[in-house]
């Protein structure tokens, strides 16, 4: 019981140093627009690291994940809705994957 304890305020603490540490440290506006852009685009970045391989390991194929990827790219391109994008990009990772 005791590990378990430890184990869920260690969590604790390592899940609010992210949250609070932003406000103790940036207690004024920032004046850099280098720097306000830069955190501006970070979780995009962040969401699109994580979510990229996932997409192209997502079918047994890699080609038929690739080129629904590029479906879902051109869609998003010409600013479809995302239910567009989606539908898009499955449907034709399907039909990639009956031709191939």
């Amino acid at each position: 019981m005791s590990k378990t304890l430890t184990a869920v305020f260690l969590m604790a603490v390592v899940t609010y140093i992210p949250r609070v540490l932003p406000i103790a440290v940036f207690k004024k506006k920032l004046k850099s627009r280098f720097f306000r852009s830069f955190l501006y685009y970070v979780p995009y970045a962040v969401l699109g690291a994580m979510t990229f391989p996932s997409i192209l390991y997502s079918t047994g194929n890699l080609y038929s994940s690739a080129i629904g990827m590029s479906a879902a790219l051109v869609l998003a391109y010409y600013e479809q809705g995302l239910m567009k994008v989606a539908v898009g990009a499955i449907l034709t990772v399907y039909i990639c994957g009956l031709l191939l």
